[in-house]
C-alpha cells in the first residue's frame, strides 16, 4: 500500500500554491494598473499638443502596443483622434477622424517627438457650413451629380454656386455662378463669402494635405494624408 505524505508536506505544497497564485495576482493587478497608469499619462500628453494644433476637443485612441512598453522606448505604434465637439478650428460641423502611425515620442509625448505617417477623412454638413458662413448665407444644398454647392445669399434672393477642387494638396474653392434676381452680385460679396468657405477648408494640422475631395448630397467629403511630421513639446504649462 502507497503511504499519505507527512500532514506537513501537504501543508508545505498548500501554502506555496497560496502564495504563487498571490504572487501571480499582484503581479497582473500591478500590470494593469502600470499598463492603465500609461496609457491615461500618454493620451493627456499626447492629447494636449493635438488639440493646441487641431483647435478642437479630441478623443484618442492607441493601438495594441503595451502603453508600458511607450514609456521605456518612445515608440507607438499608432493613434486614432477624433473631433470631440461640434467645431473644429474655423468649421462648425466638421468631423474629423485621423490617424497617426510610427509615432516616436519623447518622455511620454510631453517632450514632443515625430509622425512618421498620418491620413484622415474629414466630413463636413450642408448646416455646418450655413453656420459657419455666417449671417449672409441662410442655407446651403449640395450635390453629388453636379460637384457643387448652392448657396442661398440674402435670404434666398440670390444665389452662389460653387465648386470645390484639390490642387497641389490644397483645397480650393471656385465661384461656378453667382446671381440676384437674374443679375450679377457683387464682387466683394461673393469673394467675402468663398474667402471663408476656403479657409475652413485648409486649416489642417500635424502636416496633412488634401489628396481628394467630394461634394455628397449631404455635404463635402475631403480625404488626407501626411508623410513625416515633428511633433513640437507642450508648453510648461500643459506639461504631464
Amino acid at each position: 500500500m502507497s503511504q499519505k505524505p507527512p500532514a506537513t508536506v501537504t501543508s508545505t505544497r498548500r501554502t506555496l500554491v497560496i502564495a504563487l497564485v498571490v504572487v501571480v495576482t499582484l503581479l497582473i493587478g500591478a500590470l494593469v494598473a502600470g499598463e492603465a497608469y500609461a496609457r491615461h499619462k500618454i493620451s493627456r500628453c499626447i492629447s494636449t499638443q493635438f488639440e493646441k494644433d487641431m483647435g478642437s476637443k479630441i478623443d484618442v485612441g492607441f493601438g495594441w502596443r503595451p502603453m508600458l512598453l511607450t514609456l521605456i522606448d518612445g515608440k507607438v505604434s499608432r493613434v486614432t483622434v477624433d473631433s470631440a465637439d461640434s467645431k473644429f478650428g474655423p468649421a462648425v460641423g466638421m468631423v474629423v477622424h485621423a490617424r497617426f502611425k510610427d509615432l516616436d515620442v519623447e518622455n511620454a509625448g510631453q517632450g514632443g517627438g515625430t509622425i512618421n505617417s498620418s491620413s484622415a477623412d474629414v466630413t463636413w454638413n450642408n448646416d455646418g457650413i450655413r453656420q459657419t458662413l455666417g449671417g449672409l448665407v441662410s442655407d446651403v444644398h449640395s450635390s453629388s451629380s453636379s460637384g457643387m454647392l448652392t448657396l442661398d445669399v440674402l435670404g434666398g434672393l440670390a444665389q452662389l454656386q460653387v465648386q470645390p477642387r484639390v490642387t497641389n494638396g490644397v483645397v480650393q474653392v471656385d465661384t461656378m455662378s453667382a446671381e440676384l434676381l437674374g443679375m450679377g452680385l457683387p464682387t466683394d460679396l461673393v469673394q467675402g463669402i468663398v474667402d471663408v468657405f476656403t479657409q475652413s477648408l485648409q486649416s489642417y494640422p500635424m502636416g496633412l494635405k488634401a489628396t481628394d475631395i467630394k461634394v455628397t448630397d449631404d455635404g463635402i467629403a475631403v480625404k488626407l494624408e501626411g508623410g513625416r511630421t515633428e511633433l513640437e513639446a507642450g508648453p510648461d504649462e500643459a506639461r504631464c
